[in-house]
This record gives C-alpha cells, structure tokens and sequence, in this order.
C-alpha cells in the first residue's frame, strides 16, 4: 500500500473546509445514479476515509482504484453521477480529489445543484464495479432533467493525482438550499473523492417548542466555528450521526507539551494543569439546553482528564468579530459556564443535566473545554428551540479560528 505523509499546515487552505462534508456517506450521503462505473464505483467518492492505492491491486475489471472510474469513452457523450446529500444544506465549497488518479483522472469536470422537494426514484445498491447505467435508471435520471440544474462550478480542468496537485478546491458563494447534486467528468476517468462542504438547513418551521432536539447535531445545522488543536481528528466530528464506529472518528488533540513533569490532583480527582484545547460550535437554532453528552466511545489511553462547557448568544456582526479575532475578542456578553469542571473516564457515555444548565437560558454557541488534551467522539446538547433565526444566519464566517 502506498502512503504519502507530510507535515500538515493550514496555511493557504481555504477557509471553507472548516464546514461539514454534507455528501459523506458518514453524513448518509449516497450516490443514486452514475453513467458508468467500470473500473470503481461512484459510491467510492463519498467515502469518509481519505484515499489509498493498492499497487498490486486488481479486479476483473482492471486496475484497483479507490475512487470512481469511469471506463475509456467510446461513445458519444460524457459521464456523470448523481449523488443525494445526506445533510441538506447550503454549500460553500467543494474538494474534487483526483489522489492517485494520475495517468487516468478525469481532465474536466462541472458540479450541478438542485433541491429537490420530493426524493427520485432512483438507487444504486451493491458493488457496481463493471457496470454501467441500465436503460431503466437512464430513463428515471432523464425525468429528473438534471442537465439543467443550477451550475455550481462550470466546466474546469481538474489537476492529476500527485500529493501536491490532487485537491482540486472550489470555493462557493451560494445561499440556496441544497439536496442532490450532479457531478460531471468531461469526457471519462477517475476522481477520487467528492467532498461538499456547507452547513446543514433544518426546516425549523416543523419543530415545537416542546420538542426536545439535539441542537449541536450535523443533521440540525451545527458547525465549528474554531479550535485551538485538531492534530489527529477534527471537532466537527463530534456532532456526526450515531456513536463513532473508532477512535478515528472524533477530536483528537496532540499531546500539550506543558503537561508537568509530574502530575497532580486536587481534591475532586482532577488533575492540575496549566493548558487545555478548547473547540466552539455554532448551534443550528438557538435554544435552551437541558441536559448534555459527552462520549468518549474508543478513547481509552487518551481521553481528556476533565472538561467543562461554555455558553453565549452572539449576533451575526458579533459572531464574525469574534471568528475574525480567533476568538482572542471575548462575547460582549462573556462566557457562561453551563457545564463545571468533570472528570472523565475512558471510552464511556457521560450524561449531565440540573438546574444551573436551565438558569443559562437561551444560547446560540457553545466552548467545550477538555484538558489536558486528548479525545472525545461525540457532543450532543439536548434542548428546545427558543427563539426565531434573526440572528442566526447561514452565510460562512469569517476564516475558521485555528491557534
């Protein structure tokens, strides 16, 4: 198997990659119609797990790849898929990945949207590796008339699959709700992933008052905003659908190298250190929280000592102040502590409610603080909605806030 490690900067990164992958099949994303299949399958694209190649890998069919791949065009035409987001939402921006795909990535492609009102007649279900499109599913695409779909990224050359050339990023400026997308390669070939980057967009309008939801979840419309460290795993993971399936699945700090040479506790079992990771969340509607979860499902020699949760409400203008200082700018009204100090225990479902979390009252962005470092898999805040969206918008900040 071959691997390619480097060092990982943000540096020159866009800024839209802060945002969820709303087509990962980890999101319920899924492909629903594709031309051709031959050498890989399109469901390949939205796969959570970065790329990989397998030199001595082959099939029946031909060159094992970790992608869609499309056979040599030898008709009139071009290929394309149709992929169902598994988070409807808006998308501020795309990753066409060729990784891998070097003599045979595809040398254009496009990206349609839609939002659709009703979900189409169309499914792709087991391995479709040299395979094309039935005369049946071509039919039922047809009606769809995808071809004019709203036209996210026109007809672009893409880069071949080289470690410094595979990320082929694409940065939106869109408010539209969106369901499926169309992704189209000019004329064949292979990509290796299709990441859709956006914020989910719940219909609130159907929630009661009474309803108890998860604020913070993927599905709802919650977001990073930013965070001190996510070496090994990013914080968005944790607001991702059901328990993580490994440890992969969570935020994951490095080791704090100011963990003293020798470790301390006080008198409630919590160790005494002078840092700690931080990550904020924009909740998908304000609301009150009621009670809370902490899972550190999978980490077991490396979960956090303790953490506690931080609350505010911030306007739109207060929010980007915020973001646009990295959060070094405090929340005008300042940080309220609905969850104190805790100790944690590895790979176990940690619950929390009582009355000082119903005394915080409405709040639109949360802090979980862990220290001294390490990793947890999923944050859920169960609460009610309490108020309208006026203040709670769907545009992107301003660039993720990264120390």
């Amino acid at each position: 198997m071959a691997t390619r490690i480097a060092q990982q900067t943000s540096s020159g990164l866009p800024d839209f990659l802060q945002f969820n992958d709303l087509a990962s099949e980890a999101a319920g994303g899924k492909v629903i119609f594709a031309t051709d299949e031959w050498f890989a399958p399109a469901r390949n694209l939205l796969k959570r797990e970065t790329p990989e190649f397998v030199l001595s890998a082959f099939t029946e069919f031909g060159k094992w790849m970790d992608g869609w791949e499309s056979r040599r065009k030898r008709i009139p035409g071009h290929d394309w898929c149709i992929i169902e987001l598994g988070v409807p939402g808006v998308v501020h921006g795309l990753d066409m990945d060729t990784s891998f795909f070097t003599g045979n990535y595809a040398p254009s492609a496009s990206l349609q949207a839609a939002c659709l009102e009703k979900p189409p007649a169309l499914s792709l279900d087991g391995d479709r590796t040299g395979m094309a499109a039935s005369e049946e599913q071509l039919r039922l695409a047809a009606e769809l008339h995808s071809e004019n779909w709203e036209e996210l990224v026109p007809v672009t050359k893409l880069k071949p699959g080289y470690a410094d050339s595979c990320h082929n990023y694409f940065p939106l400026n869109s408010s539209r709700r969106v369901t499926h997308v169309r992704l189209n390669m000019y004329p064949d070939g292979g990509i290796a992933r299709l990441r859709v980057y956006g914020v989910g967009q719940r219909n609130w309008s159907s929630v009661s008052s009474q309803d108890e939801v998860d604020l913070v979840a993927l599905v709802n419309g919650g977001v990073c905003l930013g965070y001190s460290d996510a070496h090994f795993g990013h914080p968005r993971n944790m607001i991702g659908l059901g328990r993580a399936p490994n440890m992969g699945d969570g935020w994951e700090t490095a080791r704090r190298l100011d963990r003293p040479a020798v470790l301390k506790m006080d008198g409630q079992g919590i160790l005494q250190v002078p840092g700690s990771e931080w990550a904020i969340f924009r909740l998908g509607h304000p609301g009150a929280i009621h009670s809370m979860e902490i899972d550190t499902n999978h980490f077991k020699g490396n979960f956090p000592d303790s953490c506690r949760l931080e609350v505010c409400s911030l306007t739109q203008d207060e929010e980007e102040r915020c973001v646009s200082s990295r959060w070094r700018r405090e929340p005008p009204s300042g940080w309220r502590v609905l969850l104190p100090p805790q100790k944690l225990q590895a790979h176990h479902r940690h619950v929390y409610s009582g009355e000082n979390m119903a005394r915080c009252g409405t709040v639109s962005h949360v802090r979980l603080v862990m220290a001294p470092d390490g990793g947890v898999s999923r944050l859920r805040l169960w609460g009610r909605i309490t108020s309208d969206l006026s203040s709670h918008s769907v545009t992107p900040p301003k660039p993720i806030s990264k120390l």
